[in-house]
């Protein structure tokens, strides 16, 4: 059963711009924090970036800090991560998932899957190469 669908993943040259979208009809985005994680080859599974269900507090890996901006729409159920300069090794496959705001610590925890995500989508693949 699919909770949450992430789309705007693709193929793009160093340097170019993705914006990915991470959207669900199950349930109310608005009551859950919301993450992005992403899974390279021979690579653990890697947090990227946490939002609070407010949206006025995000986390950012030091990996993508800068480059990316993670924001959120909850009337449109909506959270997004705009990815900007990007470079060959943020190929992977990103995942966003959702943990209720009511669990959530501190962003730092969410974003390393403390305690588990209670829902997750199926990816979407992103490509960086020329």
């Amino acid at each position: 059963q699919v909770h949450l669908v992430e789309s705007g993943g693709g193929l793009v040259q160093p340097g170019g711009s993705l914006r990915l979208s991470c959207a669900t009809s199950a349930f109310t985005l608005l009551y859950y924090g919301v993450g992005w994680f992403r899974l390279a080859p021979g690579k653990e599974r890697e947090g990227l970036s946490c939002i609070r269900s407010t949206g006025n507090t995000t986390y950012y890996a030091d990996s993508v800090k800068g480059r990316f901006t993670l924001s959120r729409d909850n009337a449109k159920n909506t959270v997004y991560l705009q990815m900007n300069n990007l470079k060959p090794e943020d190929t992977a496959v990103y995942y966003c998932a959702a943990l209720g705001n009511w669990r959530i610590t501190t962003l730092h925890d969410m974003c390393s899957m403390r305690p588990d995500m209670e829902y997750w989508g199926e990816g979407t693949p992103v490509t960086v190469s020329s």
